[in-house]
């Protein structure tokens, strides 16, 4: 099932994405939708609206916390950073945390903004997002994907120049406008294996990043057991598991986003999200 959050005659719903419709539910809000134990379709109105007729927002438009990231989990990335930066980083023992702040989030086709004056150094990274459905903590690997609602797609946004600049990740990562989600949550019935997904990225319609969630350094499942060690995840946490590589700093020369450009960001099952920068 795909369920969505939109906007329709100045209301904010939530349905399930059919072909080319909503089938509306009753539950206004997707985290209240997440807390419910019965399965979502147990809240069909039978209204059917045309999707096209719909505004969609992203599928937890205002997430109560920070989105969870997880930083050089593809190993042909850490390469291409080491390349770029004359470093030496190699595999991590455990995986690398950082957070987004929920006013980064943007909807599909909602702006990704760059901020004159700012940053000059905008890039693109798209990743499978996580959405967690029960509260859990200390988990182990071997429970952990069953505390998955479902999953949907997050591109990192990252202002590469204010990262290098402030040389931590939450500053770069963290603009408004940095943190596109959507444009649906595929719930984790219909994703037997989440590290068999394909993601992609394209830059007016140019493939950049193209990958499959199985050259992950660290699983979703270890992703979640790692986290929530001492740490208590609750219905609607994001997590972002990590980009291939194909970023525009490790390109030759660096590409950086523009003013229109339109980037779509894909994973396999879940369907694309697609946004346009605006400079600001």
């Amino acid at each position: 099932m795909k369920l969505v959050s939109f906007i329709h005659g100045g209301r904010r719903q939530i349905g399930e994405l059919l072909d080319g419709e909503v089938c509306v539910l009753s539950v206004p809000d997707m985290v209240e939708l997440i807390e419910q134990t019965p399965e979502p379709s147990t809240f069909e109105t039978g209204s059917i609206l045309k999707l096209k007729d719909v505004q969609l927002l992203a599928p937890i438009p205002r997430p109560r916390k920070n989105i969870f990231c997880v930083g050089l989990n593809y190993s042909d990335h850490v390469a291409e950073g080491n390349r770029t930066f004359g470093r030496d980083v190699s595999s991590q023992d455990v995986p690398v945390f950082f957070t987004k702040p929920p006013t980064a989030v943007v909807p599909p086709g909602g702006d990704i903004l760059l901020h004159r004056g700012v940053s000059e150094q905008l890039d693109w990274e798209v990743e499978l997002g996580v959405v967690i459905g029960a509260e859990c903590r200390d988990v182990t690997p071997e429970t952990a994907l069953g505390y998955v609602f479902g999953y949907t797609i997050v591109n990192d946004v990252t202002s590469r120049d204010i990262q290098s600049r402030h040389r931590q990740w939450f500053k770069g990562k963290g603009l408004d406008g940095s943190c596109p989600i959507g444009p649906c949550i595929l719930t984790a019935d219909e994703v037997p294996d989440p590290q068999q997904l394909q993601l992609a990225c394209r830059v007016n319609g140019v493939e950049k990043q193209s990958a499959s969630t199985a050259q992950m350094i660290f699983d979703v499942a270890t992703i979640i057991s790692v986290l929530s060690q001492g740490l208590t995840l609750e219905p609607g946490d994001i997590i972002a598991t990590g980009t291939p590589s194909g970023v525009g700093f490790a390109r030759t020369p660096p590409e950086w986003l523009k003013d229109g450009d339109l980037v779509e960001s894909e994973v396999s099952g879940i369907g694309v999200l697609t946004n346009r920068v605006r400079a600001v």
